[in-house]
C-alpha cells in the first residue's frame, strides 16, 4: 500500500503497534500485571528475579516510544517509589509481600503504573472526555472510602484520608487526569494483588493505631507525591545530563 504522494507506508510490527498506541500499551500493562501476579503465586523467592527481569525488559521496550521527559519522569517515579517501598514495607511493615521481601518486579512495576496513568490519558476516549475521567475516578474513590468507613469488613480510616488527599489533587492539581488514570489502575492493581496474596496490608498502620483497609481505598494518593517529584525532578535531571554531555572532555596527554 502506498501513500498519496507515492511513498510506501511503513508497516508497524506488533511491538511497534503496542508502543505507538496508548490503548494497546495500557492493555499490555494490564495483561502483564495479571499474568505476573499469577506466576508469582507459584514462584519461589529466589526465582522472583525472573519476573523482575521480564518487567524491566517490557518497560525498556515501551519507554522507547516515550519522550525524553516521560522517560525521565518514569525513572524518577521508580526511584522515589522504591524508597517508599523500603520504608513502608521492609522497615515499617505497613504491608507485607508474600515472601516478606521486596520482590524484584516491584520497582519496574511502579514505572508501569505511572506509565499506564500517562498513556491512559492519551487514549482517544480520555482525550475526548477528560472531565468525565476525573469525575469517574472521584466518584469511585469517594464511594470506596465511604464503604471502608461503614460496611467493609475492615475499617479503613487510613485509606479515607488518602482519598481526601487524592480527591483534592484531582480537583486542584496540575494533572488531574493523570491522577485519575493512576487511581483506576492502582485500584485494580491493589484489589487483584491482595486477592492473589501477592501482598497484604496490616489491620492498623504500625505505631499509630489508625485502622487500615486491605487494601486501603486511598493508596493511589501516594502517586500524587511521586508525580510531583517526577514533574519537578525530570527536567532538572535532563538538564544535568545535557550539561554533562556538552562538557569538554580533557585531552589525552
Amino acid at each position: 500500500m502506498s501513500t498519496a504522494i507515492g511513498q510506501p507506508r511503513l508497516r508497524l510490527g506488533p511491538i511497534d503497534r503496542i508502543g505507538a498506541s496508548p490503548a494497546l500499551t495500557c492493555a499490555a500493562i494490564v495483561l502483564l500485571t495479571v499474568s505476573g501476579f499469577m506466576l508469582d503465586r507459584v514462584t519461589a523467592a529466589d526465582r522472583q528475579w525472573i519476573l523482575g527481569a521480564c518487567c524491566w525488559l517490557f518497560l525498556a521496550v515501551v519507554l522507547r516510544y516515550a519522550t525524553p521527559v516521560e522517560r525521565a519522569q518514569t525513572m524518577v517515579v521508580i526511584v522515589v517509589a522504591t524508597c517508599f517501598e523500603i520504608i513502608g514495607s521492609v522497615i515499617w511493615g505497613v504491608y507485607i509481600y508474600r515472601h516478606g521481601n521486596l520482590p524484584m518486579f516491584v520497582p519496574p512495576g511502579h514505572g508501569m503504573v505511572y506509565l499506564f496513568g500517562l498513556r491512559f490519558t492519551q487514549t482517544r476516549w480520555a482525550q475526548q472526555h477528560p472531565r468525565d475521567l476525573v469525575r469517574i475516578a472521584i466518584v469511585g474513590a469517594v464511594a470506596w472510602a465511604v464503604l471502608g468507613l461503614t460496611v467493609l469488613e475492615r475499617t479503613d480510616v487510613g485509606g479515607a484520608w488518602g482519598v481526601f488527599v487524592l480527591t483534592f489533587f484531582m480537583i486542584r492539581g496540575r494533572v488531574p487526569h493523570v491522577y485519575a488514570g493512576v487511581f483506576l489502575f492502582v485500584a485494580f492493581l491493589e484489589l487483584y494483588g491482595v486477592a492473589m496474596g501477592t501482598w497484604a496490608w496490616e489491620p492498623e498502620i504500625p505505631g499509630t493505631g489508625i485502622p487500615n483497609g486491605n487494601p486501603p481505598s486511598g493508596i493511589a494518593s501516594g502517586y500524587v507525591f511521586f508525580d510531583i517529584c517526577a514533574i519537578w525532578m525530570a527536567p532538572r535531571l535532563l538538564g544535568w545530563i545535557g550539561r554533562l554531555r556538552r562538557a569538554p572532555r580533557p585531552e589525552p596527554r
